[in-house]
């Protein structure tokens, strides 16, 4: 999984670049990827407005659905489960059994 820095460091950074600091330099100094400064840069630019595409906020929201449906998803696999376990087999109150 990627490395993740906080939102400050990465402001700083694109700061430090806009600045006049080339990407390069500020890569080696700050001992990050300088692709991690370009995609920084693009979705600034994306969050700005300034160039299509989703923004952080969306992604994020994103991010957060996908993991709760994956826990929706695997808690109704464990019911599924228990119920397959159990055979679905409860008698009705009242004492019948149902009918066929």
């Amino acid at each position: 999984m990627p490395r993740s820095y906080p939102p400050e460091f990465r402001r700083k950074v694109l700061d430090l670049v806009a600045s006049g600091r080339k990407v390069a330099e500020a890569a080696r100094l700050l001992g990050i990827s300088d692709q991690t400064i370009y995609i920084w840069s693009r979705q600034h630019l994306i969050d700005t407005g300034q160039l299509p595409g989703t923004n952080s906020s969306d992604l994020s929201e994103l991010a957060a659905a996908r993991k709760r449906i994956a826990e929706l998803e695997a808690e109704l696999a464990i019911h599924r489960r228990a119920a397959e376990l159990l055979g679905e087999v409860t008698s009705p109150k009242g004492g019948s059994k149902p009918s066929a």
